[in-house]
C-alpha cells in the first residue's frame, strides 16, 4: 500500500541510532510515495525515525536532517536551521569576510553547502532532494544574509549520481568574476564562476595563520595554487617560492602578491615532484614548506597509489628542509583517514633519516564542524613537524 514514510531496516536504523544520518538502498524497505524532498521515516515495527531528505535515484536515498517527527520541514525550519549555521561563524567576522556558512552533514543540513565571499553567496546543491527545496533555501538566505547575489556552482559530479544537471548558475541577484577577500590581514582575488571548489580554498585558513607566525628564511609553497600559503608566508620569511603545475594559477598568484605589495615571492611553474626532486639533488634548503597537494584519493579503489604519492611527497620535502626548519604537510583525501596520513607521514620520516618532531597535528577550521559519529564531514587533516637536527 502506498505510503508517504519511508521505512527502513533494522540495519538502518541502527545507523541512524548511532548518530549517522545516511540510509542507504540496500536498507531500504518500503521507499515512500513521494517526489524528492523532506519524508518522515519509520522501522519496520513501526516507530517514527523523523524526518530525512529523500532522493529516489541516489545510492543514498535518505539522509536524516530532524529526529522530531511531529515537526513540520517547512519555512520557519529553514530559518532556524541556517541562522544557527550562520551563528557559529560570528568569530570570523573580526578576521575575514570569506568563509563556509553551512558544511552539509556537519550543520545538520545534508547535501547543501553555502560559501560566503563578501557580499556575494556561492552555494551547492547536492542532492535531489535539496534541489526540490531550492526556492524556500535561496529565500531564507536571501533573509538571514542578505547578498548582493547568489551562485550555484553545480557543476560537481555527484550531481550526476541524483540524476540532476550539472551547471553554473545565478539564482539571485548578480555575483562579480572576482571577490576581494580578506584573510587575517592579507588580500587575495576568489573566483565564485570558475575557481576550485566555489571559487577558494577556505579550509586552510587558520594554517596559514599558524604557518606565517613561524615562518623565517627561505620558504616554499608547493601546490601553491593562488598563492594561499605563500601569501601570509611572505609576511614573515625573507624569500617564498611558490611552485604550481598551472601558468594560470601562477598568473593569479603574482596578481595576489602585487595586491599585497609583497616583492619576495618567485612563483615556478613545475611538477611537483620533479620540483622537489631537482631542488633536493642540487643541495637547496628550506626554513619552512607548506605542502598541501590537491586530493590524490578520488575513491576508495584510488588509496594505495594515493598513499605512495603522499609518502614521496613528503620525504622529498623532509629531504630539503633545513635543521630546526618546519614542514607543514596536509590532506584533504577524505579515504585517506587520519591514521593512513600519520602513518604515511612517519614512514617518509624514517626513510629521510631525519628527527622528524610532531609539533601540532590539526583538522578543519570552525566553519567546516566535522561530526564525530559522521566520518564524511571530515577530510582535512594536517601535520606541522620540525627537523630535530641539531
Amino acid at each position: 500500500m502506498p505510503s508517504s514514510t519511508a521505512i527502513i531496516s533494522a540495519r538502518g536504523a541502527k545507523r541512524l541510532a548511532v548518530g549517522h544520518p545516511w540510509i542507504f538502498r540496500s536498507d531500504l524497505v518500503q521507499a515512500p510515495d513521494a517526489a524528492p524532498g523532506a519524508v518522515r521515516m519509520a522501522d519496520q515495527r513501526g516507530h517514527a525515525l523523523g524526518w530525512a531528505w529523500w532522493s529516489p535515484t541516489s545510492e543514498i536515498v535518505l539522509r536524516r536532517v530532524e529526529r522530531d517527527a511531529d515537526a513540520r520541514i517547512d519555512r520557519a525550519w529553514w530559518r532556524a536551521r541556517l541562522a544557527h549555521a550562520i551563528a557559529r561563524r560570528a568569530p570570523l567576522a573580526a578576521e575575514t569576510n570569506a568563509c563556509r556558512l553551512v558544511h552539509g552533514e556537519g550543520d545538520g543540513l545534508p547535501a547543501l553547502v553555502v560559501d560566503r565571499y563578501d557580499r556575494w553567496l556561492v552555494v551547492q546543491f547536492l542532492s535531489a532532494a535539496i534541489e526540490a527545496q531550492r526556492a524556500v533555501i535561496v529565500d531564507v538566505l536571501q533573509e538571514l544574509a542578505s547578498p548582493a547575489g547568489i551562485l550555484a556552482r553545480n557543476d560537481v559530479p555527484v550531481r550526476a549520481r541524483e540524476g540532476l544537471p550539472k551547471d553554473v548558475e545565478l539564482v539571485a541577484g548578480s555575483v562579480p568574476e572576482e571577490v576581494a577577500v580578506n584573510e587575517h590581514g592579507v588580500s587575495y582575488l576568489a573566483a565564485p564562476w570558475t575557481g576550485q571548489k566555489t571559487g577558494a580554498f577556505l579550509d586552510q585558513r587558520e594554517n596559514r595563520v599558524m604557518l606565517r607566525a613561524l615562518a623565517r628564511g627561505r620558504a616554499l609553497d608547493v601546490f601553491s595554487y593562488h598563492g594561499s600559503f605563500a601569501l601570509h608566508l611572505a609576511r614573515q620569511a625573507e624569500s617564498v617560492t611558490a611552485v604550481d603545475a598551472s601558468a594560470q594559477a601562477l598568473t593569479r598568484a603574482r596578481a595576489n602578491a602585487a595586491r599585497n605589495a609583497i616583492t619576495n615571492l618567485t612563483c615556478v611553474e613545475a611538477d611537483a615532484f620533479e620540483f622537489l626532486r631537482d631542488a633536493a639533488a642540487a643541495g637547496e634548503q628550506f626554513d619552512v614548506i607548506a605542502l598541501d597537494p590537491p586530493a590524490l584519493a578520488k575513491n576508495r579503489g584510488s588509496v594505495e597509489g594515493a598513499l605512495r604519492g603522499y609518502k614521496e611527497l613528503n620525504l622529498r620535502a623532509m629531504r630539503l628542509l633545513a635543521p630546526g626548519g618546519l614542514l607543514f604537510t596536509a590532506s584533504c583525501s577524505y579515504h585517506v583517514t587520519k591514521p593512513m596520513f600519520l602513518d604515511v607521514v612517519r614512514d617518509a620520516a624514517a626513510d629521510s633519516q631525519r628527527p622528524m618532531i610532531l609539533r601540532a597535528l590539526t583538522g578543519q577550521p570552525l566553519d567546516h564542524p566535522e561530526v564525530l559519529t559522521i566520518p564524511e564531514t571530515g577530510y582535512l587533516k594536517g601535520l606541522l613537524l620540525e627537523n630535530g637536527e641539531g
